[in-house]
């Protein structure tokens, strides 16, 4: 039997300085492979991930945009609500005190 190879594991940062210094540098694959070890089949293999997820990356400022809009109006509506329900709380106080002192004017209390 063989020996156990320790498979490795790259970060997503590693990962792409490996990818930009193909597609920046024009750094041969073969080149990269031998540097970092690793077989050609891995290396296209981030390079289809990362082709396939371009859009995603080139759609993020406009999602943050708009995920900054929903939480401002979020939070707009939150304060409110919170507005609402102090209105609400100094009313429930008013009549409580209202009917309390009723309560001791008619000698049930």
């Amino acid at each position: 039997m063989g020996e156990k190879r320790n498979r490795r594991t790259f970060t997503a940062e590693e990962k792409a300085t490996i990818l930009r210094r193909h597609l920046q540098d024009k750094v041969a694959v073969s080149d990269l492979c031998d540097e970092y070890k690793i077989r050609s089949g891995v290396f296209y293999a981030w390079q289809r991930q990362l082709l396939e997820n371009m859009d995603t990356v080139l759609d993020a400022k406009r999602r943050s945009r708009r995920q900054a809009t929903r939480e401002r109006c979020l939070e707009r509506e939150n304060e409110a609500l919170k507005a609402r329900l102090a209105i609400k709380n100094d009313v429930i106080a008013e009549i409580s005190e209202e009917y309390v002192q009723l309560k001791k004017e008619l000698g049930e209390l």
